[in-house]
């Protein structure tokens, strides 16, 4: 096939400015037609460091035909002026425009101001290997599309410039899924919390009234033996004090199944509580600094930090080896912050992720997604030998804010 080449400059002037810019445009068309047909392989680019040819890679190649019927938006972008030089029809549906006002465009017009930083940035880094990115690309109707973007330098093939490959997926749906999962993850917390709620009440009202009956009952046979039943009075007391014992760790679990604390006094005393429980039980030293939080805040965030604390100390009890756990409780303007800090062994966080096994990664899972319910975020930092770090930060509803 023979080379044509196609130069983007304006042609001599007939007469007039408005007969210049007609002619210009008219040519503009003619080439971006020209493109589209697959007539043209190679576009001539007059720029400030002089003129730039850019290789399509003509329409006889059979890939053009696999990416024109691709289900994901393809795109070909200088590195330097992000021009596109090729996009199919997939990608110029996404944007809702005709492929020929994309063809030869700037793709910066179809991204936020945010979103162009980033991906300066990242097609910086993407030079070397490839890079993905999440954005919102605005359509012509003014509608976002949230879509992947995977970006892919391209061979030079001869020439000075540079060009990058970008596939772009459109998000949509597997937002939407997204979204019914955590619904669900949320109903399911809901109906596991009413859960705990009700086994709470059967142990506090039936078993741990029962066990205290037996532990009068034993209290009582002790009493009337005689030190001359000498070992019989002995097992007797002994049997006491297993009772009380057992009476004590079932009021301890129906307290942590659904904390009565909680409910009645707020947030503070219950962190309050359950460190001290567990520092009695391993050893281990807690220091807690609690602010005084300027409004009480809805029951789901108070229940979702009171969780994660309950959640990060078991993790130390079970997996930290730790001696001390400080924990934080602070607002800052409308944002309540817990952050939790052990000095125990630690682990690698990137090589723990990339297990994804074990109940350690399930409890931080579990972690997350009780943040993500009440519209927060939390983040781990550790490392083998430095101790775990676990902040949570939850914005405070707009009724919170007001009464604030």
């Amino acid at each position: 096939m023979k080379t044509t080449r196609a130069k983007i400059a304006p042609r001599p002037a007939p007469s007039g400015e408005l007969a210049r810019l007609r002619d210009r445009l008219t040519e503009s068309e003619k080439t971006l037609r020209a493109i589209r047909a697959g007539e043209v392989d190679t576009v001539t680019v007059a720029g400030k460091q002089g003129p730039q040819v850019f290789t399509l890679h003509g329409a006889e190649h059979a890939y053009r035909v696999v990416i024109e019927s691709m289900n994901e938006g393809a795109l070909t972008l200088t590195a330097d002026n992000k021009m596109i030089l090729y996009a199919n029809q997939c990608f110029a549906r996404m944007v809702g425009c005709p492929l020929e006002q994309v063809t030869g465009s700037s793709f910066r017009r179809f991204l936020s101001i945010e979103d162009r930083a980033t991906l300066k940035v990242l097609l910086k880094r993407a030079a070397k290997a490839g890079a993905k990115i999440q954005v919102l690309l605005n359509a012509s109707n003014g509608s976002q599309l949230p879509v992947q973007i995977s970006i892919r330098p391209l061979e030079k093939n001869g020439f000075d410039h540079e060009t990058v490959g970008m596939v772009v997926t459109d998000m949509t749906e597997s937002r939407r899924t997204e979204e019914l999962l955590r619904a669900l993850t949320h109903r399911v917390v809901q109906v596991q919390e009413a859960e705990r709620g009700r086994v709470a009440l059967e142990l506090h009202d039936n078993i741990t009234q029962l066990l205290c009956a037996i532990l009068f009952r034993s209290q009582a046979l002790a009493d009337h033996l005689s030190a001359r039943d000498g070992s019989s009075k002995k097992e007797a007391t002994k049997l006491r004090e297993m009772l009380g014992e057992c009476a004590e760790e079932v009021e301890r679990i129906s307290r942590n199944l659904r904390p009565s604390v909680l409910d009645q006094l707020g947030l503070v005393s219950a962190l309050q509580a359950t460190s001290k429980d567990f520092a009695d039980r391993t050893g281990v030293a807690v220091k807690l600094v609690c602010a005084q939080l300027a409004v009480r805040l809805p029951a789901d965030a108070e229940l979702a930090l009171y969780r994660i604390l309950q959640e990060a100390l078991r993790n130390v009890e079970k997996h930290g080896r730790a001696r001390h756990v400080t924990v934080h409780l602070t607002q800052r303007d409308t944002v309540v912050q817990l952050a939790i800090n052990d000095d125990g062994i630690g682990f690698d966080a990137n090589h723990h992720a990339a297990r994804r096994k074990g109940k350690a990664v399930l409890g931080l899972l579990g972690m997350r997604e009780r943040a993500a319910y009440v519209g927060g975020t939390l983040t781990v930092k550790s490392g083998l030998r430095v101790g775990t770090e676990i902040e949570v930060r939850i914005p405070l509803l707009p009724i919170a804010a007001a009464v604030n």
